[in-house]
């Protein structure tokens, strides 16, 4: 072979020339189109951090001493749907960097109404709250009201886009519901991730109801409850400050029957402030004819007696104008300090309807009864009319009203008052009605369900402290008594749950203990009354996920 290499033809240089440039050409446009957003332009910014320069991230060429050549563009994969406690409903992935906090970034608001939601996540993120802006910087998060009409007022929509969030919704509480989401993605990953949530609960009850009349939880741990309830989404925070055990509120009208250990008139209203702020009505119950105790250890000669001069406990006589009047007087006051929409009048556990003859054993109550109602009223008749005179009192402070469904009875010729909401929560009672009862007769209904529902010290009884896995795993809104869910048709009737301690042995759990038992509890109850659909989660990552979340 010749020492000399044959030189190639000059034609097929100059096809492998053109050749190797289309080539190039083909590359640059499929990694162009491969890094490019969903509207066509760059993703990030060709891949630039917010704030950083061309320049600064590729130096000319010239300056480096070599040809120019082709910069590749940062490409993002399409972002995950947000892990959040309760999981959002639908979420857009699109590709992006998403957005993190920063110093110096902004959170502005296109309605003033909105200064108090935008105040509270500037702080809880180390953002700078900036107030009504119309200027657009990069980093920020808006906050806006929509005219979306007829729209759920808690839905929102969250997008995450050009290094921005905007957070959008009907009304403030869905605006705020969304900044609770924001809060969720950055505790749990660092990074709100790129795309859009759509979000709204599956129902409008989402609650906790608290038993602070037999044992007493200070104001600072009430306000926690409260902070924990609004990252969750719970819209109701119940409270049943009157039983047998205590009277827990200062009382101006009855000072005498408030137990020693109370809250003030003053840490009540920081309460309601603080649940108002996170979008919380505070339910307040103070518990009749039945659970009257601690008034009736102020006022004994109100003590129900039955006719071997026996004092069933807590049992008010309401054969007594008195009675009706003390009652009254505190529906009254409290509904000054309360000034939510809803009201919680009891009703459950009167004892003198436990008893085999009500009219036999208790015939002053039945007397009463003919008196009032006509001679074939009945016990059941009496207590009914006492409880439609309390609902009257309630309503002319413009309140909608609950109560347990054993206060409903079977049979009687007065009827509970229609505009009562069932907070149903057993059947165990003489004479149980299935929850079909009620919602057949278009009553609506708040499950409260004692076989998953129910945390209550000191598990007596039958009672047992409720898990999350449980409730996450089993209960629906329609189980509604013991395991079994009514018809699908009845769902709308159903306007959701609530979760609730009682505190029958009060010394059984400290108040932190309490939080701890409730926490996961909690996080199971609203990721069913939020999303109606089978959890994508399995029980153990659900936990995990709310221990990484805090």
């Amino acid at each position: 072979m010749s020492q000399h290499r044959r030189r190639a033809p000059e034609k097929n240089v100059k096809q492998r020339a053109l050749i190797i440039g289309i080539a190039v050409v083909v590359f640059g446009v499929g990694l162009g189109l491969w890094a490019s957003g969903e509207d066509g332009g760059p993703v990030g910014s060709a891949g630039l951090q917010p704030g950083e320069s061309a320049s600064a991230a590729s130096p000319p060429a010239a300056s480096q001493g070599r040809a120019p050549s082709p910069t590749p563009t940062r490409s993002y994969a399409l972002s995950r749907t947000p892990r959040t406690i309760p999981a959002v409903r639908a979420h857009t992935p699109a590709r992006g960097p998403g957005w993190r906090p920063a110093g110096g970034r902004r959170v502005v608001v296109s309605d003033g109404e909105l200064a108090d939601e935008g105040r509270l996540i500037a702080g809880e993120l180390g953002l700078t709250y900036a107030g009504e802006k119309d200027d657009v910087r990069t980093g920020d998060v808006r906050l806006a009201l929509n005219d979306d009409e007829g729209a759920n007022p808690e839905s929102y929509t969250m997008t995450v886009r050009g290094g921005r969030v905007t957070i959008s919704g009907p009304a403030d509480a869905g605006v705020f519901y969304g900044t609770r989401t924001l809060k969720q993605e950055v505790r749990g990953g660092g990074t709100a991730p790129e795309g859009v949530v759509r979000d709204q609960p599956a129902k409008p009850v989402r609650g906790l109801m608290l038993d602070i009349a037999r044992k007493h939880f200070t104001a600072g741990w009430i306000e926690d409850r409260v902070r924990e309830l609004g990252d969750l989404k719970f819209n109701q925070l119940g409270l049943h400050f009157s039983d047998d055990q205590g009277f827990r509120i200062q009382s101006d009208s009855h000072p005498e029957i408030v137990s020693q250990q109370h809250l003030t008139k003053a840490q009540v209203r920081k309460i309601v402030d603080l649940a108002a702020d996170r979008h919380i009505t505070v339910v307040p119950e103070i518990d009749s004819p039945g659970h009257l105790g601690a008034v009736i250890d102020a006022h004994p000669e109100l003590q129900l007696r039955n006719a071997q001069g026996g004092a069933p406990r807590g049992a008010i006589d309401i054969s007594k104008a008195a009675s009706a009047d003390i009652v009254d007087d505190l529906l009254n006051e409290y509904a000054d300090l309360f000034p939510g929409s809803q009201w919680h009048l009891g009703g459950d556990e009167y004892l003198a309807l436990m008893v085999s003859d009500p009219e036999a054993s208790y015939p002053q109550l039945a007397a009463a009864a003919r008196d009032e109602y006509g001679s074939g009223a009945t016990v059941a008749d009496l207590t009914t009319g006492w409880l439609n005179d309390r609902a009257d009192t309630v309503r002319a402070h413009d309140r909608t009203m609950r109560a347990w469904n054993d206060g409903f009875f079977r049979g009687t010729s007065v009827q509970p008052a229609k505009d009562l909401r069932v907070a149903y929560w057993t059947g165990k009672e003489i004479g149980a009605r299935k929850p079909a009862e009620y919602l057949s007769a278009g009553r609506r209904v708040i499950n409260y369900n004692d076989e998953y529902l129910y945390y209550v010290l000191g598990q007596p009884q039958t009672f047992v402290y409720p898990t999350g896995q449980r409730i996450y795993e089993q209960w629906t809104p329609r189980v509604l008594r013991g395991t079994v869910a009514v018809p699908a048709r009845y769902d709308g009737q159903i306007l959701g749950g609530s979760f609730a301690v009682w505190c029958d042995l009060a010394n059984s759990q400290t108040q932190d203990q309490v939080a701890a038992g409730i926490r996961m509890p909690l996080r199971a109850t609203v990721q069913k009354l939020w999303d109606p659909g089978r959890p994508a989660l399995s029980w153990g990552e659900f936990r995990a996920l709310a221990a990484r979340l805090g």
